[in-house]
């Protein structure tokens, strides 16, 4: 007898694949799709199509769902998908920030597209291949680490909402990696077991984010070379090729302080300069979260002390935080290096994912 439907999200990567695979084994009535995201042809790099949109992947997701007996279908959404992620993330650099193109794709496009289509072939329930944990809890749907802590992408997920989680199924968060990898080389997918992984933004295959931005924004070189370098007490030390080419933490800049490294600081896009220092300079201790959403609690009450991640593989670092109006003040017990704005704060009880936001500047 069926557990129920289930849209799964299959990229036609081992996680995603697997997932679908064990669903399917678990007696869930398993409906593959594949969303089309992004045209390589249209980001204008030299390195060949590969990842989650390559017709190589489309055809591996297709062909899984062939093998298993379950249907598969493919999902255009590349307009909606250009349209705010692609942006967004161009706004966010003109804007002097760090964008999160993977943290929006998911509360903006993916679970809203997946949710939409599920209702539409009556699924009661949407999938993915992330590394993560979802369970209810006094009436709200708490994301929790996967148990593979090497492969934990909870971090991602701060902004699926409740609506969302309440019907998401998670089949990798149970599971290390190694074991998947077994498991398919156990099934007789040997070439999927060995298939490289790309960590690269979906958009940006050749990872060359400047060149990305010079040919997205007409004249935008033009615009913004020629600007100061500036040391954190306001001195000129060199010129640079423009602030939107350059992230905090950022180190081989093309101006040295002296014999330690020389890092990015502070980016100020109203006056086109880059403020630079040293390691010591990029530890901060305080930062503001904008956009929050909450997820194991309705809301943070002030003084609470928490983990917090500032981006993917950051460790997390014990923090106490606070209400600031709309949003957060996190004040780390301890140095954190390398704060960007623009970037996601994810916060922490134990492994439960319980808030997060966009590290603001103020």
């Amino acid at each position: 007898m069926s557990k129920g439907r289930v849209l799964m999200a299959m990229s036609g990567g081992i996680d995603s694949t697997m997932a679908s695979l064990l669903l399917h084994e678990q007696g869930y009535e398993v409906i593959g799709l594949t969303m089309k995201t992004w045209d390589y042809d249209s980001s204008g790099g030299n390195k060949k199509e590969t990842g989650c949109c390559s017709l190589d992947s489309i055809n591996d997701a297709r062909q899984l769902a062939v093998d298993c007996g379950f249907p598969h279908t493919i999902l255009d959404i590349r307009e909606e998908f250009g349209n705010f992620i692609i942006d967004n993330f161009v706004d966010e650099y003109i804007a002097g920030r760090t964008p999160n193109p993977c943290v929006l794709c998911n509360t903006h496009i993916k679970w809203e597209a997946l949710l939409k289509r599920a209702d539409m072939l009556n699924c009661e329930f949407i999938a993915t291949g992330h590394y993560a944990q979802v369970r209810e809890e006094e009436g709200r749907f708490v994301v929790s680490k996967g148990l593979d802590d090497s492969k934990d992408q909870s971090y991602v997920l701060w902004g699926v909402t409740q609506e969302c989680l309440k019907r998401t199924i998670f089949p990798m968060g149970e599971y290390h990696k190694k074991d998947i990898k077994q498991m398919a080389l156990d099934r007789g997918y040997k070439a999927l077991a060995e298939k490289s992984e790309s960590y690269e933004i979906c958009f940006i295959p050749d990872n060359d984010y400047r060149g990305f931005l010079k040919r997205r924004v007409e004249g935008l070189e033009e615009k913004v070379k020629g600007g100061n370098f500036v040391t954190t007490d306001g001195h000129i030390v060199g010129t640079h090729d423009g602030y939107p080419f350059y992230t905090i933490g950022q180190r081989k800049i093309g101006v040295s302080l002296g014999p330690t490294s020389t890092y990015v600081i502070e980016i100020n896009p109203e006056d086109n300069t880059v403020v630079v220092g040293t390691k010591e300079d990029l530890q901060k201790q305080e930062m503001f979260i904008r956009n929050i959403n909450y997820l194991k609690y309705n809301k943070i009450e002030d003084g609470m002390e928490c983990l917090v991640k500032v981006r993917y593989k950051h460790k997390g670092e014990m923090a106490t935080v606070t209400n600031d109006g709309d949003n957060l003040k996190v004040l780390f017990h301890k140095k954190v290096e390398g704060i960007a704005p623009g970037q996601s704060a994810a916060i922490y009880e134990g492994n439960d994912l319980i808030a997060g936001g966009f590290i603001m500047k103020k």
